[in-house]
């Protein structure tokens, strides 16, 4: 066998099972303990986002004695315990007109407390008249719309406009237009009960 072979290093041989390994999990925290620390435990108050690691039986014993609160004065566990059910985010007394007020004394809120650096979102009317408009003219019903649609007309058409497109309708898919020709009847339908559905409605 020659040693000096160029393929001589790049052979490799499957470790036995005998052979010892790298441990693939941390070792258990406690002292004295050799097991795999499979589990993790909250380090405490003040170290939040680190672990201890523990086996099972460590752990066990661990969380029977953890109090996250262990040190702490009765009105800061009482003001920590008020402020987890807003998830410790600042809020304001209900009101308008410059009576809201934050709860933790900070400062109020500004009128926009989102980031716009454009100004898109910000308009030079107030809110009131930004949503009069929306407010004289409430949206039509899916039925109507739907006629509408069918008719090919928009959805601000007025009854002038409803009732010369109606006729051109009828006129253009009419069978006596087409000599006869029943293959639009279906369309006419169509058109005949969309017009009965913005007659109802007192559009037309």
């Amino acid at each position: 066998m020659d040693l000096n072979s160029p393929f001589f290093d790049s052979i490799r041989i499957k470790p036995s099972c005998d052979e010892p390994r790298p441990r693939s999990e941390p070792v258990c925290d406690q002292k004295g303990c050799s097991a795999a620390g499979a589990h993790r435990a909250p380090k405490g108050r003040g170290h939040e986002g680190q672990y201890w690691r523990f086996c099972l039986d460590h752990v066990r014993e661990y969380n029977k004695t953890y109090n996250y609160f262990a040190g702490m004065p009765d009105d800061d566990v009482v003001a920590y315990q008020r402020d987890a059910a807003i998830g410790h985010r600042p809020t304001w007394d209900m009101g308008v007109n410059g009576n809201r007020k934050r709860r933790d004394g900070g400062p109020p809120p500004g009128e926009f407390d989102y980031l716009d650096p454009l100004g898109i979102l910000r308009s030079s009317r107030p809110a009131h008249a930004r949503r009069a408009p929306e407010a004289e003219r409430p949206r039509r019903p899916g039925p109507v719309l739907k006629a509408l649609e069918t008719l090919g007309l928009e959805e601000n058409a007025d009854a002038a406009a409803i009732k010369a497109q109606y006729k051109s309708l009828v006129k253009r898919f009419h069978p006596d237009a087409h000599g006869g020709d029943r293959s639009f009847e279906d369309r006419l339908r169509d058109i005949i009960r969309a017009h009965d559905t913005l007659k109802a409605a007192g559009l037309c």
